[in-house]
């Protein structure tokens, strides 16, 4: 599916077939910014599943298409906050109700979504790395990456530091800082186009206490430097991607690293599900983040 989402569905899929919840034929029914349910649908049509995805209305039309490239149904819900019914999750939720042998993966509460990175991408860094990696840093959505990847990390060495990257108008940072107390109605909510970064809930997911900074970008930050990257760097990479590489440049831990320390960014998918916005020069000048 090209992206670190598959890991997770993959994981989440495979356990509830070991777990008996998904049966032959069955329907997996989520709730996503779209490469999760690109994930999903990947395993689900070699498997044999149907599957429904409930995608914002601020997802990338990219996104979209793979999605019904795939055989997916893809139903597209206004971007509400989580008390609306018509939340993307409240849709998905209803959906798997009324759905005979179907399987609601709800990433945001499975613990399956942390574990896949607990047991593939925080071990693959650690062997990669030789160990000698001081700081991991990546964007903060369901938290499943930051979560598992940064237990793992940690566990093999806690002075490690795991930095998350959140964008202005989501309330992680706030309930963060807040000893993850804050409720949606104690924090300023903001519209924000960045995809895979954010949320106006705190996950289940979401492992707050194994974070020692988050730094708050605005979405341009983010797409700039996607922008950047590709230039600079040949790396083709999505807005998130952009965020995390600009978060970790920010983060006061990875400037304080001495020269040779290793950090380690995670840029989880590709430029080419973004084309049609951060890629495109018209689109961002209409958003106001080009002149």
């Amino acid at each position: 599916g090209g992206s670190i989402k598959d890991r997770v569905a993959r994981n989440m899929i495979e356990n509830a077939e070991r777990d008996g919840v998904l049966k032959p034929g069955g329907t997996i029914i989520e709730a996503t910014s779209g490469n999760t349910g690109i994930g999903l649908a990947t395993v689900a049509m070699a498997k044999g599943y149907k599957a429904i995805l409930t995608i914002p209305d601020r997802m990338s039309m990219e996104k979209v298409n793979y999605l019904r490239a795939l055989g997916a149904k893809v139903i597209i819900t206004p971007s509400v906050g989580p008390e609306d019914p018509r939340n993307n999750v409240n849709v998905a939720e209803r959906i798997a109700a009324e759905t005979p042998n179907s399987l609601w993966t709800n990433q945001y509460k499975n613990r399956n979504n942390p574990c896949a990175h607990y047991s593939t991408t925080g071990p693959e860094i650690w062997r990669q790395t030789a160990g000698q990696v001081k700081a991991l840093i990546c964007g903060m959505g369901t938290g499943g990456t930051i979560s598992g990847t940064g237990r793992f990390l940690k566990e093999q060495n806690p002075d490690i530091k795991v930095i998350g990257v959140d964008v202005r108008g989501s309330l992680i940072k706030e309930s963060w800082e807040a000893g993850h107390q804050v409720g949606n109605d104690e924090y300023e909510k903001g519209e924000f186009l960045v995809e895979g970064i954010g949320k106006y809930f705190i996950p289940d997911t979401m492992n707050l206490g194994i974070v020692d900074e988050i730094v708050r970008l605005e979405d341009a930050d983010c797409f700039m430097m996607a922008r950047e990257i590709a230039h600079q760097e040949g790396i083709f990479a999505g807005g998130s991607s952009g965020g995390a590489v600009a978060g970790a440049i920010r983060s006061k831990f990875v400037q304080a690293l001495e020269p040779g320390d290793l950090a380690v960014v995670i840029l989880p998918d590709s430029g080419n599900r973004y084309i049609s916005r951060i890629y495109n020069d018209d689109w961002m000048r209409e958003q106001g983040y080009m002149e």
